[in-house]
């Protein structure tokens, strides 16, 4: 048995998760991150290639296998999260496997890069709806059985945590589809502290700096994150996992953050801020913008 697995109380004992897109990458390490720190995991994945295109993998299943085969429990779910059915079904999974939910971590995704004039509506319309409705259909059915809960006096910490990204948070030309949905996901998390607070939900959200398949499919990235030859390896998407479990115990406290994480360093980001303010006391004209933008500069 390895360690962490069945063995002393650790950081989420006893707690049901559901990540999603756990098949591969930053959600394979969620998961077995997850368990090995005590979790019961529902690992989910709909085993599609980088474009959301079927592959004909099941890998969520080789990921329960590893998780079982170490002394942990976990299932395995295929549902597809942009779909209103198979996410409701996803929190059923959880529910009906180890009696409850405590924690969603929101993860999968899809890439259809291209420039905003050769985008086509396919391209931009799958991409947003594995990415934005992906997050908000597990969330939305998670949060209707955390009030139902609640509501009965079966009350305690359940968490949220979402996946963001630098390219939605720094905006990254090529990606319109993804960048927008995944600055979308930091604001839908906002929204979500917001609203479940009354039931004891915290939500926080993550734009993790990894190797994965999506970020390696970037020109360029596959030679900036390749593998340490020794030493730490700073863009191990295992990097991100402690992170993500820090933000499911049933202690944290923080909710409607933003992290970047990536090796080491974990930044807590602000919002949007204001920088200059111009006001008068009647209605602008345009030379008056034009004049008083210039004095800005």
């Amino acid at each position: 048995m390895q360690p962490g697995y069945g063995a002393a109380m650790t950081s989420l004992d006893g707690r049901v998760a559901i990540i999603t897109g756990a098949g591969r990458g930053i959600g394979r390490e969620h998961a077995l991150f997850f368990a090995a720190e005590g979790a019961r995991v529902v690992v989910n994945d709909h085993g599609s290639s980088n474009d959301g295109s079927a592959s004909g993998e099941s890998p969520s299943d080789d990921v329960v296998s590893e998780i079982r085969d170490a002394g942990g429990e976990a299932v395995s779910n295929t549902d597809d999260v942009a779909d209103w059915a198979g996410a409701e079904r996803l929190i059923q999974t959880a529910i009906d496997a180890f009696g409850d939910l405590d924690v969603v971590v929101n993860n999968a995704g899809i890439l259809r890069d291209r420039t905003i004039v050769n985008m086509t509506e396919a391209e931009w319309d799958d991409v947003v709806g594995v990415h934005l409705k992906g997050h908000f259909a597990p969330t939305r059915h998670a949060a209707v059985y955390w009030r139902t809960e609640h509501k009965a006096g079966r009350r305690k910490r359940r968490n949220l945590v979402h996946t963001s990204s630098t390219s939605g948070l720094y905006a990254n030309p090529g990606q319109a589809n993804y960048g927008a949905a995944k600055s979308a996901i930091a604001t839908f998390s906002q929204i979500a502290a917001k609203e479940l607070s009354r039931y004891d939900v915290v939500s926080n959200c993550i734009a993790p700096g990894a190797r994965t398949r999506l970020t390696l499919a970037s020109p360029g990235l596959e030679d900036i994150m390749a593998p340490a030859a020794s030493g730490f390896d700073e863009w191990s998407p295992a990097n991100i996992s402690p992170l993500a479990a820090f933000l499911s115990t049933a202690d944290c406290s923080l909710t409607g953050e933003t992290f970047l994480a990536q090796g080491g360093v974990v930044k807590r980001l602000d919002g949007w801020s204001t920088r200059e303010t111009l006001e008068q006391s009647g209605k602008w004209t345009v030379d008056g913008l034009t004049r008083a933008f210039a004095a800005t500069r």
